[in-house]
């Protein structure tokens, strides 16, 4: 990945870092900016036989062909199982054979035997003599356990390795992570330059301003949504829907994605009800703010929500239940003046 295929306002963050000497990076911000991204590529600058002027990776020498095709030797990439398999990176073959066994799930989180791995590939000699990289993300999904087997590498790095972590909610990570890291955080773009990414790539003109407001102005969250069929129409109607207790309204959402639907909405309405302006619905789009006692039950409770959401019991009865939760809270009393 070289500075050409990465989004706009993630090119001169990459120049910057590439100007800057150290063995660890923390590249943090909210969700949907880019972490991954720069990660890769920053990581693909440290490797390249031939990079550019600027220190960006070339894109096309051995190095870079084998980052391309997830085959480098002297990279070593940590996440969990389910998004390797989301990003095509490979699983070593015994996590492969487990999961293809149907002995166990893919980990949501990066496990513990798989850090150890890295550790020992970091105390390994460079295959192509340009260093070896280790890229983790979201690197808030070590526990802490997998963090403290990375943090003595961390400390005392052996021979020519360098380490990316790429977080999304820095603050879970072990103070003593953090404390190890040069620490970036990723700059938000411009709406313009959004918009202009996401109809460069593939979305409509006329959808791309609905897309973005409903991710909070994040483009790679924007585009996740399209990919999902999130219509910027439907989701406009979303908060109306769920005051009459409409459940066909998150009927093609996952749990999971009801649920963030759902705190969106409660964010704007506590942001609309403290005199702030919403950022994920226009705010002729949503109904009267209930109290912000019943605000603040629900939004503890979609918390709550959440943490079960990737293991329901019933998809369908939490959702009705969700809904039914949501056409409750926002009919009942609203604030006095």
């Amino acid at each position: 990945m070289n500075a050409e295929s990465l989004s706009p306002w993630l090119r001169k963050p990459l120049a910057d870092l590439l100007r800057q000497r150290g063995h660890a990076w923390l590249l943090q911000g909210p969700s949907g900016l880019g972490q991954y991204e720069l990660g890769l590529a920053l990581a693909a600058a440290w490797l390249c036989e031939q990079p550019e002027e600027a220190g960006g990776a070339c894109g096309h020498c051995p190095s870079c062909h084998a980052i391309q095709v997830r085959t480098h030797a002297d990279l070593c990439v940590l996440m969990p199982e389910v998004a390797m398999q989301e990003l095509g990176w490979p699983l070593d073959e015994k996590s492969q054979a487990d999961i293809d066994d149907k002995k166990r799930k893919p980990s949501r989180e990066i496990r513990v035997e798989a850090m150890r791995d890295a550790v020992g590939f970091a105390q390994r000699t460079s295959a192509r003599g340009r260093g070896k990289a280790v890229l983790v993300y979201p690197a808030e999904r070590m526990n802490t356990i997998t963090a403290n087997a990375l943090l003595k590498t961390l400390e005392e790095p052996v021979g020519d390795v360098r380490f990316v972590l790429a977080s999304e909610a820095a603050w879970q990570l072990l103070p003593t992570i953090r404390s190890r890291c040069l620490g970036f955080t990723l700059p938000w773009p411009e709406g313009d330059e959004a918009r202009a990414w996401l109809i460069g790539q593939g979305i409509p003109a006329p959808d791309a301003p609905g897309l973005l407001r409903a991710a909070g102005g994040r483009p790679s969250d924007a585009l996740r949504l399209a990919g999902q069929g999130q219509s910027p129409k439907a989701w406009s109607l979303l908060p109306k829907a769920l005051s009459r207790g409409d459940v066909s309204a998150l009927a093609d959402h996952a749990p999971a994605q009801a649920i963030g639907a759902l705190q969106k909405l409660c964010h704007d309405l506590m942001a609309t009800d403290s005199g702030a302006a919403p950022r994920f619905f226009e705010a002729s789009d949503l109904p009267p703010a209930p109290s912000r006692v019943a605000l603040a039950r629900w939004s503890k409770s979609l918390a709550n929500a959440a943490k079960t959401a990737e293991h329901p019991f019933n998809a369908g009865l939490m959702l009705e239940a969700l809904v039914s939760e949501a056409r409750t809270t926002l009919n009942s009393g609203r604030r006095r003046p």
